[in-house]
């Protein structure tokens, strides 16, 4: 789409009637509707000026996105740590509440679902390792159902043996992704520095990773993967790049959902999160055409606040910004409560949201909403042909929405660089 300098058509734009403006208005949201890729039946109501049946449509492609399933399958040998990776991907310490149960012996003899505190849609399954248990590769992918996972992580403390490699190969045999992950890898470091205080951190992982990789290259695999992880600091080592090949491999909704449901690993796993979010935002504001808007002191028009109010807990809980989520991150990271609190500055992050906040924060932000409706309308006016009529709320609602969600990614990236210990004054 064209863009117009923003200087010039500001000062065009007060030229305009209230009625003219409106009109203008109207047409932004549908226009973007229209030429960014979009769900096509939903498109083409928009084309049609169809806004009951585009809101009609888009509210059920937003409820579709909010039922899709995951099942995650980890298995490893007894004491390999696959207990407190599933913890750690549900951001949770071990020995707390709600954790997998740690320990050198076998805890698990039965498949164990875990759901992911942040989406009971995710479950993360700790499996018995196939050692502890009397049964045939074949027979334990029945008998732990393994046709229900979507993917499986193999999960070793030390090297990778002929039962995982049987696994693998049983797994590879139903047309299903697995990943091998070699767990405690700061364990490693730390016992050579112990021995040697000059050994580099990154001898170690090349070590560790050859070995790896050539044992299994030995069981009969191609040039396999190998993950380096640390179980209690995700976002050390490669898990990062695990994710990067979750992120291709995965199907789209599947990769969406688990996205917002991982712990913050990286600003990029942050940045990655907010621009899934704001993909939303079009839809949310198609929804909303078809809603009674609410006034807000400051705004000069309504804004659909239950939208608001639904889109700013789905951000502060996929940032890891409620009040729970923050103590859990303290929990695991050692860092205090208050410290990790004291990065925030937006009103809405580590508080109950209550529909009577949002307006107090809508009221309270309401000239800068109004600054980022008008530049919206800005970058159409050249390309503005046939008019429809959509509410002059909704690009308000669009305008309050991106605001909140980008306060909120820049709490969470100061907050994830103080929990790992990075400069937040940069």
């Amino acid at each position: 789409l064209f863009r117009c300098h923003s200087s010039v058509l500001k000062g065009a734009y007060v030229q305009y009637s209230h009625f003219e403006r409106a009109i203008l208005f109207k047409a932004v949201i549908l226009i973007y509707c229209i030429y960014r890729p979009t769900e096509e039946g939903i498109k083409a109501a928009l084309q049609n000026s169809d806004l009951a049946k585009a809101a009609e449509m888009a509210q059920k492609f937003l409820d579709k996105s909010k039922n899709v399933r995951v099942n995650i399958g980890i298995t490893g040998e007894s004491g390999s740590g696959k207990s407190t990776l599933v913890n750690a991907l549900r951001g949770i310490k071990n020995r707390t509440e709600g954790a997998a149960p740690t320990g050198v012996n076998e805890t698990t003899m039965e498949p164990t679902e875990y759901p992911h505190p942040k989406n009971n849609n995710i479950r993360i399954w700790d499996l018995p390792g196939i050692g502890t248990v009397n049964f045939t590769a074949d027979e334990y992918i029945k008998k732990m159902e393994f046709e229900k996972y979507d993917f499986f992580i193999i999960v070793s403390n030390d090297r990778f043996r002929e039962n995982d490699a049987k696994l693998a190969k049983e797994i590879q045999k139903m047309k299903k992704k697995f990943y091998f992950v070699r767990s405690k890898i700061d364990q490693n470091i730390s016992s050579e520095k112990m021995e040697d205080p000059k050994t580099k951190e990154e001898k170690v992982l090349k070590e560790v990773k050859n070995y790896c990789t050539e044992e299994l290259e030995k069981l009969g695999f191609k040039s396999p993967k190998v993950f380096l992880v640390s179980g209690f600091r995700l976002h050390l080592y490669e898990f990062k790049d695990l994710w990067k090949t979750l992120n291709v491999e995965l199907p789209k909704h599947q990769r969406d959902v688990l996205l917002l449901a991982l712990p913050n690993i990286s600003l990029d796993v942050v940045q990655q999160k907010k621009q899934t979010l704001a993909s939303s935002i079009t839809w949310l504001t198609v929804t909303s055409a078809a809603v009674a808007a609410v006034p807000v002191p400051g705004l000069s028009c309504g804004v659909d606040v239950t939208i608001i109010l639904g889109f700013a807990v789905h951000c502060v809980v996929s940032l890891g910004l409620t009040p729970n989520l923050l103590q859990k991150l303290s929990d695991v990271s050692g860092v205090s409560l208050e410290d990790l609190k004291a990065e925030i500055k937006s009103p809405l992050a580590g508080v109950e949201i209550t529909k009577d906040l949002i307006i107090k924060f809508l009221a309270t932000s309401a000239s800068v909403i109004t600054e980022m409706a008008i530049e919206e309308g800005l970058r159409f006016i050249p390309i503005i042909g046939t008019l429809v009529a959509m509410s002059l709320s909704g690009v308000a609602t669009y305008s309050a929405l991106t605001y909140i969600l980008n306060s909120l990614t820049e709490d969470a990236q100061r907050v994830f660089k103080r929990s790992v210990g990075l400069n937040t004054s940069v």
